[in-house]
């Protein structure tokens, strides 16, 4: 088939259909050629070789070319390894700013750069053609009818993030249309939207929804796949598998009316974006995008060899954030769907990567730069998974402003806590209190710690009470993979048992863990599906697991609905008082005259803390007052903010032990409202005054409230 070709424009890059035609453009500063490959409704392809070269950048423009039209590109270049170079044009590559791919990849040894079985491996040069086994990229309308929907913009001490994996959460709903379960649409269905409206959370934190690659070998040999999509291969597309519209380009759309429903209930969408490597792997991974593209561009090299990729992600390679064009490609991607997609914020898997202009991490670094300065993308939510697996890559409470990390001190401290390790009050208090030993001296407030007990990434909360180890055999890794040290404890029974006793202190460590999270200073972040108990039988890397193990259990509702109330009603709990949602740090001190300060810390006996207390190794129960008549920060129309005020006895001891009311409180009224030995909030909870004891169970959790 013929097609005219025109020059065209340099960018914008990708394909940018106007009305008549569509322009098409490439990145490449090594190629030598690149052809513009069409194809029909039958297959057939037809390549129109690009002359136009500006900015090392490959353009053309073909008229009456539309939306729905597939295409790809093949690249022309030195083949050698050794040098940092791979192009191959028998292989068709994925444009890098295509916003939609009409399917996933399909195996083979074609898709490989090298002859499959060749001697020296990736040195040898593949002839053989992979347009067969290739995902098409597809032209686009990108016009969609937003009405009146924009960015919700909820401030971040008012946030309650729902880490929510796109399929897991509506695969089995029931009141889905089965043709909707696990997609886009499924997650907009109102069915899906109601469940997260009355659990009162306000935004949901996407694990990897940009199109990723399910890599051949082992995992497809056991029938296993990548769930969770941290292996991308394009950063615009949302992932084809997840739509129920399989038309060319339906997933943008039913996307946008994904984020539409939800923004529309009150609830901000967050993105897991995962730029710090791509799903081509090592030096002996498949060419399909980027490798083909230029792989010394836009990887990371083994400066003495080449050929090799530094790997500070442990997934083969690292994406070249030293290199001008990469970091575009971030930033337009980002952009893109703050833009045009109305995503609210992201979360940057292993984000130390993108610190290493050289081999350090640098908080400096040029990506902090550009973000910093971008007006679009500095005035959105940026959270940092702040650690990658090189060297020195473990950076938490060090990246600069604008940016909240995911606290895992936080998470290991709390875990800690309350499995009665040795030496942890000290460092309990700074967790409960948003951290300042990791955030204050930068200038970052307590809304830069995203506090989480569980994620993705290891137990489930239910596991994490119920197992001291791993059980990760359904991997088909012999239990090698996955975290070995998990701050977990089974409460006496590995996994699964009908002891009552053990039941019973589960259930309670359930409860302290989340009241723990809700009650905190920070941004609390729920791993979806604790509220209602699920477990993965002590698995805790089901990365391959794309099947009832990861997929949450609707029934759970009925089995656990003691478990999703509490969860219920510690989030509308936090969302009532501003004294757990501070914007600004404790002070330690009267503010207005009270004379009172704004948090105390007590013995047991009622005594206020003194430093040698905080250093006894077994010590495990501290009471806390939070004086809600002492918040400095105004409300939103600048407004005074009062609250109520309240006393917390956390005791992590295997004993019970008598609270003592602290001294200069006592003659107020202070009423239970929460004891996690109850499955629910407690009602006309009994009110103490002086220094009556208040007994508080061994491993338990008991919120007094100020009530005269």
């Amino acid at each position: 088939m013929y097609f005219p070709l025109w020059p065209g424009q340099v960018y914008p890059l990708g394909a940018s259909w106007d009305g008549k035609g569509t322009n098409f453009s490439l990145f490449s500063e090594n190629a030598t050629g690149v052809e513009l490959c069409l194809f029909d409704e039958e297959d057939q392809e037809t390549r129109l070789r690009l002359t136009e070269v500006d900015n090392f950048v490959w353009h053309g423009y073909v008229p009456g070319i539309g939306p729905g039209q597939r295409y790809g590109f093949r690249v022309y270049g030195p083949y050698a390894p050794e040098a940092g170079y791979r192009f191959n044009p028998n292989k068709l590559l994925i444009d890098p700013y295509a916003k939609a791919l009409d399917g996933d990849i399909v195996h083979g040894p074609e898709l490989f750069g090298y002859p499959w079985n060749a001697q020296e491996q990736d040195l040898g040069f593949s002839d053989v053609d992979n347009a067969h086994l290739m995902p098409k990229s597809v032209v686009i309308d990108e016009s969609f009818d937003w009405e009146e929907d924009e960015l919700l913009r909820i401030p971040f001490h008012e946030t309650i993030i729902r880490e929510t994996h796109v399929k897991g959460f509506t695969k089995l709903h029931p009141d889905i249309p089965e043709e909707l379960r696990g997609t886009y649409a499924g997650m907009g269905h109102p069915a899906a939207i109601a469940y997260l409206q009355s659990l009162g959370i306000t935004a949901v934190e996407l694990l990897p929804v940009h199109h990723f690659l399910t890599h051949p070998g082992h995992l497809a040999d056991k029938g296993l796949t990548n769930y969770w999509g941290y292996d991308s291969l394009n950063y615009f597309a949302p992932h084809w598998a997840y739509s129920s519209d399989k038309t060319p380009g339906g997933q943008v759309r039913e996307f946008k009316q994904m984020v539409k429903a939800l923004h529309a209930a009150g609830i901000e969408v967050i993105l897991d974006v995962v730029y710090n490597h791509t799903g081509e792997g090592n030096h002996l991974g498949p060419t399909l995008s980027l490798r083909g593209i230029d792989n010394a561009t836009y990887y990371r090299l083994v400066e003495p060899k080449p050929r090799y990729y530094m790997d500070f992600t442990g997934c083969g390679n690292s994406l070249n954030v030293r290199h001008p064009q990469v970091l575009k490609l971030i930033m337009d991607s980002l952009r893109y769907w703050v833009m045009e997609m109305h995503v609210d914020g992201f979360r940057f898997d292993l984000a130390s990567v993108l610190a290493r202009e050289l081999y350090a991490v640098d908080s400096l670094a040029a990506f902090f730069d550009i973000v910093h300065q971008d007006p679009i993308i500095a005035d959105v939510k940026l959270i940092a998974e702040p650690w990658d697996v090189g060297e020195g890559g473990y950076q938490v409470g060090n990246f600069p402003l604008l940016w909240s990390e995911w606290n895992g001190k936080y998470r290991d401290t709390v875990r800690d806590f309350w499995r009665g390790e040795h030496r942890t009050l000290a460092e309990f208090a700074y967790r409960f209190t948003g951290s300042s030993d990791l955030y204050q001296s930068n200038g970052r407030s307590p809304n830069a710690s995203i506090n989480f007990i569980t994620a993705h990434d290891g137990f489930t909360l239910t596991d994490l009470v119920s197992y001291n180890d791993k059980h990760n055999q359904s991997n088909g890794e012999n239990n090698w993979d996955g975290e070995s040290h998990n701050r977990s404890w089974n409460c006496g029974v590995e996994g699964e048992t009908a002891n009552p006793e053990v039941l019973a202190l589960r259930e309670r460590q359930r409860r302290n863990f989340l009241a723990t999270l809700m009650l905190s200073q920070g941004v609390p972040m729920l791993l979806g599906g604790d509220e209602m108990g699920r477990s993965q039988k002590g698995n805790n890397n089901p990365y391959c697991q794309d099947n009832e193990l990861t997929w949450l259990n609707w029934d759970l509702k009925i089995e656990n609905a003691d478990l999703l109330n509490f969860t219920r009603q510690l989030i509308y709990f936090r969302r009532q008082h501003p004294i757990f949602r501070r914007r600004r740090w404790f002070q330690g001190r009267a503010i207005h005259g009270w004379g009172v300060s704004d948090i105390g810390w007590f013995n047991p006996d009622g005594g206020k803390m003194i430093e040698k207390q905080w250093q006894d190794g077994f010590a495990k129960a501290i009471g806390i007052f939070l004086n809600g008549e002492e918040i400095t920060t105004p409300g939103p129309r600048g407004e005074r903010m009062i609250d109520e005020s309240f006393l917390l006895f956390f005791n992590a001891h295997y004993e019970m032990i008598e609270f003592i009311i602290p001294i200069g409180f006592q003659d107020r009224l202070w009423q239970t409202l929460i004891d996690t030995t109850q499955p629910r909030f407690v009602k006309n909870g009994q009110v103490y005054k002086g220094n009556k004891p208040i007994p508080v169970t061994n491993r338990s959790l008991v919120v007094l409230r100020r009530a005269g």
